[in-house]
């Protein structure tokens, strides 16, 4: 593929829109070549070349508590909760996911919720068959957790431990 830079930095092939710019319509002047080839006037230099978009680069969503598994088929894995709502389940789009245990619900088991604002963590129960516990005690309405209370969904216990709260907050630091 040939490609031309316009005076406006634009890259385009020439094969394709010969000589014009299709981004600004400026014209590119060519001189010739040996062997009736044309070449642009300007050439590329190799730091100028166009480098591929990626995307908007997304920042980092900080981490504001763990839920870390204590009795279960995942003893001693940590999870991350970010800041709002974060669903708990098997399956790969939860913002949680618990494998191993199939006795958790694939879909939304439970909701752990951050709240920014008021700087504390809710367990909230799912809208799955399966029941959370907080506490040995059936979630049926948000509850608030609080550090180190122990969560159960299906066959695995979970301990709370809260990062962000009354003592520290990511927009306190800067972050």
């Amino acid at each position: 593929m040939s490609l031309t830079r316009c005076p406006n930095g634009h890259m385009f092939s020439t094969r394709k829109h010969g000589n014009v710019c299709p981004y600004c319509s400026s014209s590119v002047e060519f001189q010739g070549a040996k062997g009736g080839e044309k070449r642009p006037v300007q050439q590329v230099e190799e730091d100028e070349k166009t480098m591929p978009y990626m995307g908007e680069v997304k920042g980092i969503d900080p981490v504001t508590g763990w839920l870390v598994c204590i009795e279960g088929p995942q003893l001693g894995q940590d999870y991350r909760i970010m800041a709002e709502k974060n669903f708990i389940g098997r399956s790969e789009e939860m913002h949680i996911r618990i494998i191993g245990d199939n006795s958790v619900s694939r879909r939304n088991h439970a909701v752990i919720v951050y709240d920014p604002k008021k700087r504390n963590f809710y367990l909230l129960p799912g809208d799955a068959s399966g029941l959370a516990y907080h506490n040995n005690e059936a979630v049926y309405s948000p509850v608030e957790l609080t550090a180190y209370d122990v969560v159960q969904l299906g066959r695995s216990k979970f301990i709370f431990i809260p990062l962000c709260g009354t003592h520290f907050e990511w927009e306190d630091s800067g972050a």
